[in-house]
């Protein structure tokens, strides 16, 4: 498919999704439509093993297009909209948002829903909506998941945008790098996935989702069911143990 309002790439596993609509790269329905087919294309490739979003330009995404914002199209804007989460909740990869400029409304929700933020001493994060009159859906989820209660609501009643490091503090962003030194330190810090099993990875961030809000009895039953019948049962676990005992370095197959 020709995208006008993404670039997608897939190199050595890591698939990326470019935000490139300038100059803020504001989602608008036809750009959110040419993200589900990328990441529909992305979930069905079996060579994935990271999704990487960033964003061109000075703005990884200033949020959703306010005049799509309208009674007659409302209703489609938001499908579209929300449909990106769906595919992202069903990525078995760990996603990794990049986030060098601002990430505010839509922009915000899609970095933070991210397994992993990365961030650039000059990006920022907000969810402004409720200054022009609506809500933000997936922050009023996911705010209060990852951070301090009073503090989501906060952030969601008042539209404050706050900067990378704060952020970081409440538990929105992983890594925050100086904007000279963001590209190298980002690539640095994604380089680590590729030296990994796919296959382990996968089943590890499985193991994490599925054990979230669990009691601990319920949880370490399904985690040993996890280990034990599925984990063990992958070439590249047994090569990873063997290679520890033999100190050499592990040779993945990924499955």
């Amino acid at each position: 498919m020709d995208y006008h309002n993404i670039r997608v790439n897939l190199v050595d596993g890591v698939g990326e999704i470019e935000f490139d609509r300038p100059p803020l790269n504001v989602l608008n329905i036809e750009m959110m439509k040419e993200i589900n087919s990328a990441l529909k294309d992305l979930i069905s490739d079996p060579t994935l093993r990271l999704l990487v979003f960033k964003g061109s330009g000075k703005a990884f995404s200033a949020g959703v297009d306010v005049t799509e914002h309208t009674h007659d199209l409302v209703n489609e804007m938001l499908e579209t909209f929300h449909e990106i989460f769906s595919h992202l909740q069903e990525m078995s990869v760990p996603t990794v948002a990049v986030v060098n400029g601002a990430a505010l409304g839509g922009g915000c929700e899609i970095a933070i829903f991210c397994d992993i933020v990365l961030a650039s001493d000059r990006a920022k994060f907000g969810q402004p909506e409720i200054k022009v009159g609506v809500l933000p859906p997936i922050a009023a989820i996911m705010f209060p998941r990852l951070m301090d209660q009073k503090k989501a609501f906060e952030l969601i009643l008042t539209g404050d945008v706050i900067p990378a490091d704060e952020a970081k503090r409440l538990g929105l962003v992983n890594q925050v790098y100086p904007a000279d030194e963001f590209d190298e330190k980002a690539k640095e810090f994604i380089n680590k996935f590729t030296s990994l099993s796919s296959a382990v990875v996968k089943i590890t961030k499985r193991s994490l989702n599925q054990t979230r809000g669990l009691n601990y009895s319920e949880a370490i039953k399904k985690i040993e069911d996890i280990y034990f019948n599925e984990l063990m049962k992958t070439e590249d676990a047994n090569e990873g143990l063997q290679a520890f005992i033999e100190k050499r370095k592990p040779s993945w197959k990924h499955k």
